[in-house]
């Protein structure tokens, strides 16, 4: 077989390791069928904490999810606590979301956490995501885990790693964990048997305290008891969703909320979706044709460990329309702000925090109101550092990210579906007891603010190959940067890896007081932005591109979306030639 000596060494280490006998048979099939690209792939390199934590593929292999990679990060996870909380009793909570294997990975991690003599606080069955980062700090862990893959295919699982603050780890204690996960170069060093009597199961106490912590968020409550029968379809596409979505949207007071329950069947197959992204239209289909026939006022669908949530919304003709990450949380933003205006909360020491790739007429809405606005990089850890770095001293209104995660309220520190839901359902209720619809408040505070629009262009290179080749882009951008885009000309380059700011005008560089990270953005003379960015969970570089112009009324609303997709449209093409 043509495998590169690093990929034989690995393999070799597993077929003759103390790895169990099911895995080195799987291994040996693969050699004897010459499986090559798929060895190579398995072992090419080792899983790493990216801006979602540990995920991959399940399968076999030191860059696949199993219970060896999982093992090895939890060790390696447990030295590096005992070595920051000397001569405590550390604690950590561990949830896990409806993936296939997820309760698996849990327990295995829960048994090497007791293994090693930390506390571990376990939750009795799937929960979201926020709860597990509520629980943590309810709990006063030192850390936790969340087994999910968010919305990812169903052959991908992950390992998501919480602070003490509740937020996913950030710098530097990430790298901190990998140094000493790396140092786990033989299975013998992950101790595997747990110990029972460290390990203490939690339930729906937990559930009911963070309920509340949701109601608590509610700047309407009063106007929801007049709009109680707002026709909503809800649906948690297979996932962790349903457990408390409903139930938090019937505590809040709504009554007419039907759900998708074809998609309440709790599955790490996904049956009914090809993806269980709710940024894809394709996974709200069902909800969709459901919202059609009982004519809905609202739609909403979280991913499986619902910390992301889609929304569709009715047009001036009655039809539903998807919404995407950034006009929702255009429309959370400005429903917030407003309010806490018009409750009187707003003292000039709140803030709000987004991503540099969320759109930009978040900033405007902030600014014209005087109200903080922090931009962070893509990841919502960086968005809980925030809030962690300002307790006590700064009010926390919100924080979003252009792919559908939102957090209100300052409960948790990663973003929250279950609040947004009920976030979002309340302000749909208050605008529509003001006489306007959803649609309708959105061509509003175009009209304000101005008519942004974004768009992804997300090109796949799957495997060792795949990667090599985003690499070489990337080192292109910084090379030789384009001067155009779409016909549009470049004036700023942003290098988020090398902290700079250069002005291709007068070709002074500034410095950008964010951490380190593979990012390229381009900016035009009309403030035009383009952002290209490596995932750090998928194997994909992601273009976003966000245009915008001045809207004067809403009836140009049509015309002049249609001329900023034209100008978008030769973006693209600009980026894929």
């Amino acid at each position: 077989m043509n495998l590169e000596s690093k990929v034989l060494d690995k393999i070799n280490i597993w077929l003759n390791g103390e790895y169990d006998e099911e895995t080195k048979q799987t291994l040996r099939a693969l050699i004897e069928n010459n499986k090559t690209e798929e060895l190579t792939d398995a072992f090419y390199k080792d899983l790493e904490f990216g801006t979602g934590g540990l995920r991959g593929i399940m399968g076999i292999g030191s860059n696949r999810v199993n219970k060896y990679t999982i093992g090895a990060a939890t060790q390696g996870l447990s030295n590096y606590l005992k070595s920051q909380f000397p001569n405590q009793q550390i604690k950590v909570a561990i949830a896990h979301d409806n993936r296939n294997n997820a309760e698996f990975f849990a327990k295995v991690t829960a048994d090497l956490f007791s293994a090693n003599g930390i506390q571990v606080y376990f939750f009795d069955g799937l929960r979201p995501t926020p709860e597990l980062s509520f629980a943590l700090r309810e709990l006063d862990c030192q850390s936790g885990i969340m087994l999910t893959a968010s919305h990812n295919p169903k052959e991908y699982s992950g390992y998501k790693v919480y602070w003490n603050d509740g937020g996913q780890v950030v710098s530097p204690h990430d790298k901190g964990i990998i140094t000493e996960v790396n140092k786990i170069d033989d299975i013998s060093k992950i101790k595997f048997e747990g110990n029972p009597e460290l390990i203490e199961m939690i339930g729906s106490e937990m559930d009911d305290r963070f309920i509340d912590q949701v109601l608590a968020t509610s700047i309407n409550p009063e106007i929801v008891k007049l709009e109680k029968d707002l026709k909503i379809v809800y649906s948690p596409i297979h996932g962790t969703g349903f457990r408390l979505v409903p139930r938090a949207l019937k505590a809040l007071g709504f009554e007419n909320v039907t759900l998708v329950e074809e998609q309440c069947n709790i599955s790490g197959d996904f049956p009914t979706v090809v993806y269980p992204n709710p940024e894809e239209k394709e996974a709200l289909t069902m909800a969709l044709n459901l919202a059609k026939k009982i004519d809905a006022d609202l739609v909403m669908a979280t991913d499986p460990d619902c910390d992301r949530v889609g929304i569709a919304i009715k047009n001036n003709e009655g039809d539903h329309i998807l919404l995407n990450g950034n006009q929702t949380g255009t429309l959370l933003f400005n429903y917030l702000i407003d309010q806490w205006k018009v409750k009187g909360k707003l003292t000039g020491n709140e803030y709000i925090v987004k991503t540099i790739v969320t759109t930009n007429l978040i900033d405007k809405i902030a600014y014209e109101n005087n109200v903080q606005c922090y931009n962070v990089l893509t990841g919502f850890k960086y968005i809980g550092e925030i809030m962690t770095n300002l307790e006590g001293k700064s009010t926390f209104i919100a924080g979003a990210e252009e792919s559908y995660g939102y957090l209100i309220g300052d409960h948790v520190r990663d973003k929250d579906a279950v609040v947004a839901c009920n976030t979002i359902a309340e302000m749909a209720a208050y605008y529509k007891h003001q006489g306007k619809s959803l649609y309708q408040t959105l061509h509003d505070i175009y009209t304000q603010y101005g008519l942004y629009l974004e768009d992804l262009l997300s090109l796949t290179k799957s495997g060792k190959k795949g990667a090599d080749e985003i690499d070489e882009l990337m080192r292109s951008y910084r090379s030789n940067p384009p001067q155009e885009l779409g016909g549009n000309r470049i004036v700023c380059v942003k290098d988020y890896l090398a902290s700079t700011e250069t002005s291709l005008e007068s070709g002074e560089v500034k410095a950008i007081d964010l951490p380190k990270s593979n990012v390229m953005q381009f900016l035009t003379k009309e403030g035009f932005v383009i952002t290209a960015r490596p995932s750090g969970t998928e194997p994909k570089i992601k273009y976003y591109i966000s245009v915008h112009t001045a809207l004067d009324k809403a009836s140009d609303f049509v015309e002049k979306e249609a001329e900023l997709h034209e100008l978008i449209n030769r973006m693209r093409t600009s980026l894929v030639n």
